[in-house]
């Protein structure tokens, strides 16, 4: 075999798994890969001329251009609208995105308790967010309050939900292409993900109910804790019934395919509800949605009394 310019020099053959040896004849083709140090070269690519040639498509198509345009025409949008309170918004959203590369998902992979650390990490995610977005108010001291506690309540209930439901945590492919890495709690990492995908919605209930108390007191500073309460609360009913149907939609739409799927098997209903992986998905949506409910009455007690006690006697 003649190698560049030098002398001619015979190299050792190696075969590949997908294309042995025997494969390799006189007259074919074949892409190679030399390693000069130990005088040997792979052929991991050969076309004999009495073998059809197939392809197969194992790339991707470009996107990042795409992703990029798209990332800067929503914080456009966001400015637009929110001004600098969109500027604060989209800052609280990069921070949410630290938590979760620098610190979720390194503890997890440490091998810490993936619910204790989704409840830290959300409180964390929280307290950026929120301070950033809103300021260093009281109205905005009773919204983390009130969404760490329905947090927490909500951690509770998944795990004793999961427990009863006797969950494996293997429903999708990539929980159990997991199973090759040592160290990870699958149960809990089903665990995590409902205490953080409840937590986005936490953070827009808590919020709302604090501002509605505090626009309350200031349209009629004459009001008491009770009045605040009961307005307030009549606000969070209509927000929490779209709150929850907002969140089983959610679900539903990134479990489409799989639903879709169970319909075309012809299953009963309850057959496939009590399947794995469409109970995985109506417990996470009940779960979640109780914390928000919770969510309610908690945040709106606690801001009666703190914006009601600030009125000047």
């Amino acid at each position: 075999m003649d190698e560049g310019d030098g002398p001619p020099r015979t190299l050792e053959y190696v075969a590949t798994a997908a294309e042995p040896a025997a494969l390799l004849r006189v007259g074919d083709e074949a892409i190679v890969e030399l390693f000069p140090d130990s005088d040997v070269f792979e052929a991991f690519a050969v076309s004999p001329p009495d073998v059809a040639i197939a392809y197969q498509f194992s790339g991707d198509f470009q996107r990042r251009s795409l992703l990029l345009w798209s990332a800067v025409a929503f914080a456009l949008a966001v400015i637009a609208v929110g001004l600098w309170r969109g500027v604060a918004a989209l800052g609280g959203l990069v921070a949410s995105l630290g938590v979760l590369l620098l610190f979720v998902l390194p503890a997890i992979l440490d091998g810490r308790n993936p619910l204790l650390v989704a409840v830290v990490g959300s409180s964390a995610i929280a307290f950026l967010a929120l301070y950033l977005a809103h300021g260093f108010r009281r109205m905005t001291n009773v919204a983390l309050i009130g969404m760490v506690s329905a947090l927490t309540l909500t951690a509770v209930l998944s795990s004793v939900a999961v427990g009863l439901a006797r969950f494996s945590g293997f429903a999708s492919e990539e929980s159990t292409l997991l199973t090759f890495f040592e160290g990870i709690d699958i149960r809990g990492l089903l665990l995590a993900g409902i205490v953080l995908g409840t937590a986005g919605a936490l953070d827009d209930v808590t919020v709302t109910q604090a501002s509605a108390v505090w626009q309350l007191r200031a349209a009629d500073p004459t009001q008491d804790r009770r009045a605040l309460f009961r307005r307030a609360l009549a606000i969070g009913r209509d927000h929490i019934a779209s709150t929850v149907n907002t969140l089983l939609l959610a679900y539903a739409g990134a479990a489409l395919p799989l639903l879709i799927l169970f319909v075309l098997s012809e299953q009963s209903l309850g057959a496939i509800a009590n399947s794995e992986v469409v109970a995985v998905e109506i417990v996470r949506t009940l779960v979640g949605s109780i914390g928000l409910v919770a969510a309610v009455p908690i945040t709106t007690w606690l801001a009666a009394r703190v914006a009601d006690g600030s009125r000047p006697h």
